[in-house]
């Protein structure tokens, strides 16, 4: 199936994603951390682009999310913003943006906005809904996270499933009606049954997006790395890999460094001449 270019596609908005729940359309969203997987993301049609905290992962070489600072979100987030995607842009705030005040909070998010975001996420469910509050009241749309959340990696223990239990299910679909008064647009439901997250997802007006939560979600997310298999070594359960990036990248990469070692790159196609004119002058030069 072809996609429509991005330079051809209305921008995403908030209203229109309301518009797709109602209508059953499934929502994409993806991560981007630079202008290219950017323009990637949003040549394929994407819906979402998020410059996820996941980034500390994927491209900075730490094992978890809380590493990364505020300054690192805003330096890839203005990356990705400046290609300007149709996509809907949204922020996640890192650990510790939004756990300190209210004022640092607004801050951090209303940074993100200021930078080209059209939303920010953050994780955590009722505890965090003073936040959540003082954000809408600065017009400062808030998509929520839910289930698995990777900034609580210590306290559950390693990246678990969520929700398995009777009591944390219930605490799960509480939040989740919780988050949806208080006005968050949209919920990611990470790492949780699928039978779990399709009743969350029945019972709410706002869309969800799945990550490891079933096919029963309003739309799914994949880290950019993952889906096109850009990171040697296996994947968690939730993902499919849709092309072994990684070999492939690294098979080109090979065959030019056998290339260079043997003369043959570069040849006449990525070499420059001189004038006719100025080539006698290079003869007649003696040191």
């Amino acid at each position: 199936m072809s996609h429509q270019p991005a330079e051809s596609r209305a921008r995403v908005t908030l209203p229109q994603l309301q518009t797709w729940r109602l209508e059953g359309r499934k929502v994409v969203m993806t991560t981007a951390y630079d202008a290219v997987t950017a323009q990637i993301a949003d040549a394929a049609g994407v819906d979402v682009i998020l410059v996820g905290d996941s980034v500390g992962n994927v491209c900075l070489g730490f094992e978890t999310t809380l590493p990364v600072s505020m300054a690192m979100m805003n330096h890839h987030l203005e990356a990705v913003a400046r290609t300007r995607p149709a996509a809907l842009l949204v922020a996640d705030m890192p650990y510790l943006s939004f756990h300190l005040s209210v004022e640092d909070t607004l801050r951090n998010a209303g940074g993100f906005l200021q930078r080209g975001a059209q939303a920010v996420k953050l994780e955590g469910g009722a505890k965090r809904l003073p936040m959540i509050h003082a954000l809408l009241d600065a017009e400062i749309p808030v998509m929520g996270h839910l289930g698995l959340t990777p900034q609580s990696v210590n306290p559950m223990g390693g990246y678990k499933v969520q929700g398995r239990q009777a009591e944390d299910a219930v605490r799960l679909l509480e939040d989740a009606h919780k988050l949806q008064e208080a006005g968050c647009f949209s919920l990611v439901l990470e790492g949780i049954p699928a039978d779990l997250a399709a009743r969350i997802t029945e019972t709410l007006e706002i869309p969800t997006i799945g990550i490891g939560a079933g096919p029963g979600c309003s739309g799914q997310v994949l880290v950019f790395h993952d889906l096109l298999g850009l990171l040697p070594g296996s994947s968690p359960k939730f993902v499919r890999r849709y092309v072994d990036g990684f070999q492939v990248l690294r098979d080109g990469m090979a065959v030019w460094a056998e290339d260079v070692r043997a003369g043959g790159f570069p040849d006449s196609r990525e070499s420059y001449t001189l004038p006719e004119a100025v080539r006698p002058v290079l003869t007649q030069w003696h040191p």
